[in-house]
């Protein structure tokens, strides 16, 4: 079973060190940001399960990036950090559609507890490929970039990494777009046209320098939807 992964926003080094060991220590894959910019950027853009956000950052604003993952990826836990006398930023975070909220100082063990209970009521999202390998390169989901044995390199947006992820991981299956709206864009078929679904397969064919007239990668099943190859064994 894949690790989960979480992302700890966090710009006081030794609050940041304390958090990224104790999670590690209970079996966590930890990213970690030291400011609003880069946090900002990893939210966005790196894929994890839940987002640990202090509110007051330099180079940003937590509300701004939990503003901005709300927007991106609805669904996404989120838990915030706050100090003693933050009431009001602690309640604006909460409007902003934040899980929980830990204030500080707080202990190891409520933190990993808090953690715990908002993984648990969260929706699944399918974590157990973080790499895909193809002829010619492979893609880092994680990271979200797609490498090319020939130096070539392309960046996947979050939508982009979702979507290759569950099509990957169920390689050989054809996939249809009211499944895809339904897990990876976590809307109810037949309220969203699924054209959409289509043209963010065409971008990440793009991405994948998959050829749309003959794709070798993510094959179109007329009437059905889409299928990602299996690898040859």
């Amino acid at each position: 079973m894949a690790k989960r992964r979480i992302l700890v926003v966090e710009d006081d080094k030794a609050i940041r060190q304390g958090i990224v060991d104790a999670l590690a220590f209970d079996g966590y894959d930890v990213l970690e940001a030291k400011d609003g910019k880069e946090g900002m950027r990893m939210a966005l853009r790196f894929d994890y399960d839940l987002l640990l956000l202090d509110l007051i950052l330099p180079k940003g604003d937590g509300l701004e990036i939990l503003k901005a993952v709300r927007a991106g990826r609805p669904t996404q836990p989120v838990i915030i950090l706050t100090a003693r006398g933050e009431e009001q930023d602690r309640i604006k975070g909460l409007e902003l559609g934040a899980d929980d909220y830990v204030v500080k100082p707080f202990s190891v063990k409520e933190l990993l507890a808090r953690i715990q209970a908002v993984l648990r009521r969260s929706p699944e999202r399918p974590t157990d490929v973080t790499v895909v390998d193809f002829d010619g390169g492979s893609a880092d989901l994680a990271r979200g970039e797609v490498h090319f044995e020939d130096g070539g390199r392309s960046e996947l947006s979050v939508r982009e990494g979702e979507l290759l992820r569950y099509l990957a991981s169920s390689a050989g299956r054809v996939i249809s777009r009211d499944e895809l709206l339904s897990r990876v864009w976590r809307l109810t078929p037949g309220r969203v046209d699924t054209r959409t679904i289509d043209v963010h397969v065409a971008r990440l064919r793009e991405k994948l320098r998959d050829d749309p007239a003959k794709p070798r990668l993510i094959q179109t099943v007329r009437g059905k939807g889409y299928m990602f190859k299996k690898a040859e064994s």
